[in-house]
């Protein structure tokens, strides 16, 4: 029976495709931490009290991507090149989404339209990053090697989709209600997108390395496009939502260290 659990177990089980989901992974979160990192060194003076919290967001990417590192080295096994294909976070770059790099390697200050457009693209991103996670650990929350990873950066993401929502929602207050809900739906619709194109091109290079037939592949490319028509028609609703998280100021303080994996 096709399932994600069953998918994951087998991309799970074999040391190619593992690499390549390792290697994906990690380097999406090296580039989300030097994003982060340089968003905080530019924030704007009315705007400087997120630096901290921006710092943090950019530290807990940055411990993701050692941590899946790390789950490499365990196995003897060495970073596998990321496809240009698979490069989910250059893709929504290229379609306009988020601050751009070129911005980001500019010494001069962000404007508060700018840190807006980086916290809509991070909750968009952040609920998918979210989703995903809390998948893995409805699954393999309890698996000797790979559990304890994933249970801690699922705590992670959790957080940073409350910062998000959080912060978006204070400068609606200020009067960027408009432009908040603008800038959301612009990124989920771009990103449903992207996320279908990333997901057909990871699952092709996991055929490939895992010799998976063609009516399976064929299924699996079939349940790509089926989410990808419910995210279209009415799924990316639930992307661009906001509301008060629970706990307040979820990335206040340091970030917590990595799991001894």
């Amino acid at each position: 029976m096709l399932s994600a659990r069953s998918l994951f177990q087998e991309i799970l089980d074999d040391d190619r495709s593992f690499r390549l989901f390792c290697s994906i992974a990690a380097s999406g979160e090296a580039q989300g931490g030097w994003e982060n990192g340089r968003i905080a060194a530019l924030v704007p003076e009315s705007l400087r009290y997120l630096a901290p919290k921006i710092t943090r967001h950019g530290a807990d990417e940055d411990k993701h991507g050692r941590i899946f590192r790390a789950l490499l080295r365990k196995r003897g096994l060495e970073p596998a090149e990321v496809p240009p294909e698979a490069d989910y976070t250059m893709l929504l770059e290229r379609r306009g989404i988020g601050l751009t790099h070129t911005k980001l390697r500019r010494d001069e200050t962000l404007t508060e339209d700018d840190i807006l457009v980086y916290l809509a693209h991070s909750r968009i991103t952040e609920q998918r990053a979210a989703d995903q996670m809390e998948m893995l650990v409805r699954y393999f929350g309890d698996h000797p090697e790979v559990g304890k990873a994933i249970r801690m950066i699922s705590a992670d993401e959790d957080n940073h989709l409350a910062y998000c929502h959080e912060e978006l929602l204070l400068l609606a207050r200020r009067g960027h209600g408009r432009t908040v809900q603008h800038a959301l739906r612009e990124c989920a619709l771009a990103e449903i997108q992207v996320y279908r194109e990333v997901s057909l091109a990871v699952m092709d290079r996991m055929g490939r390395l895992l010799g998976w037939p063609a009516p399976k592949a064929a299924l699996l490319a079939a349940g790509i496009h089926a989410v990808y028509g419910y995210e279209r028609l009415a799924g990316w609703h639930r992307m661009v939502g906001l509301t008060m998280p629970e706990r307040r100021d979820p990335l206040g303080g340091p970030a917590p260290p990595a799991p001894a994996l």
